[in-house]
């Protein structure tokens, strides 16, 4: 179901003292929205340094935090496990946790746990759909209960634009790398070509693809090799998308290579070697959840799962300010005509993964394993 939360504003920011369990977070008299309220964000394999949504997730929970005098706390479980991930909310809550934030498809077993054993508790799953929720052992998925809140984002959208972006701007050589090929990754990929496509169908241009994934959401030195090839071999610019798997493209981009980066504006981290961003609204998702539970409203988005695209608000786009625009070309006029006939539908962008995107007669993709 997809609808638009409307954030309601909280008031009242209180004095504030440090706390940290599995690193650093802070708490503060929460008197602004009950004594007993606290907030936890429990990382997924990342952590709250990883340039993505694990630390755009926990940024969102700080600010929340301190702006409306809410304790918060972050959790990193000590081993990528769902075992792990569900200790961490069990520790979370024993130190008076009321509700949950978590960023990421891994929660889903946790969740499936978590959701019956703590019904008091109240769980905000960003990048999470229904279909993830299933028990560790099963291979069913069960209902979410009313005390948690999914989300995830029209992925393939923010592909669009900035595969169509890349190619309205004069780049012809164009690389993806994802990192696990889960559904997200794979609609940012996927949407991508799609953007590609398009824009070299308007212009006439013809334009080279290379599409791999790098199995991990990280670099490493086998990873960082092949985007060197590829970079050598005449590659302009590589879309690198799934945690820190970016670091391998950039470490391979040189002096003249250039990135596409993903989930947050990547650009005041990267630099000028990051043309754009493919960016989702995982803060205003969190915030908005945030605001409905500490508002009292929280029955207006328990128990349900919503996908967000352009048609439910903000939530998918490329940055615009004046430092992260780095495209010489495309025009930020052309943005937001692109941007609009999304939203209205006059564009439509496939969200399958089961297919690779079919393309014209100027676009070639070269899929890599």
């Amino acid at each position: 179901m997809k609808r638009k939360v409307i954030s309601l504003l909280l008031a009242g920011a209180m004095a504030f003292s440090l706390a940290a369990c599995g690193g650093s977070g802070s708490s503060a008299d929460s008197s602004a929205a009950g004594s007993d309220d606290k907030i936890a964000m429990i990382t997924d394999s990342g952590d709250i340094t990883d340039e993505s949504f694990n630390q755009i997730t926990y940024e969102t929970v700080v600010a929340y935090g301190d702006d409306n005098g809410i304790e918060y706390q972050y959790y990193k479980p000590a081993d990528d496990t769902d075992e792990e991930r569900i200790n961490a909310i069990d520790l979370a809550i024993a130190e008076g946790a009321t509700v949950i934030v978590m960023p990421g498809y891994l929660f889903g077993p946790a969740i499936a746990e978590e959701q019956d054993a703590n019904p008091d508790v109240k769980f905000i799953a960003a990048d999470v759909t229904e279909g993830d929720v299933v028990p560790q052992g099963e291979s069913e998925a069960v209902e979410i209960n009313d005390n948690v809140y999914l989300c995830n984002f029209d992925e393939e959208q923010a592909g669009y634009l900035a595969g169509y972006a890349a190619v309205k701007d004069g780049y012809t050589s164009l690389g993806f790398l994802g990192g696990i090929a889960v559904p997200a990754v794979v609609r940012y990929g996927y949407g991508y070509i799609q953007g590609i496509n398009d824009a070299a169908e308007e212009l006439g241009t013809d334009v080279t693809v290379k599409y791999t994934y790098g199995g991990q959401f990280y670099g490493d030195e086998k990873i960082t090799a092949k985007m060197e090839g590829w970079y050598s071999g005449g590659t302009e610019v590589v879309f690198a998308c799934g945690g820190g798997i970016y670091t391998s493209a950039r470490d391979a981009a040189g002096d003249t290579g250039k990135l596409i980066g993903v989930d947050v504006d990547q650009h005041p981290t990267l630099g000028d070697v990051c043309i754009t961003s493919a960016m989702k609204g995982l803060s205003s998702a969190v915030n908005s959840a945030l605001d409905a539970y500490f508002s009292g409203n929280w029955s207006e988005i328990g128990g349900k799962a919503e996908q967000l695209g352009l048609e439910d608000g903000d939530y998918i786009g490329l940055p615009t300010d004046e430092e992260s625009w780095l495209f010489t070309t495309f025009t930020q006029d052309e943005y937001n005509t692109v941007l609009e006939s999304i939203r209205d539908g006059s564009i439509e962008i496939s969200n399958s993964t089961d297919e690779q995107p079919a393309v014209g007669s100027h676009v070639t993709v070269n899929y890599i394993d």
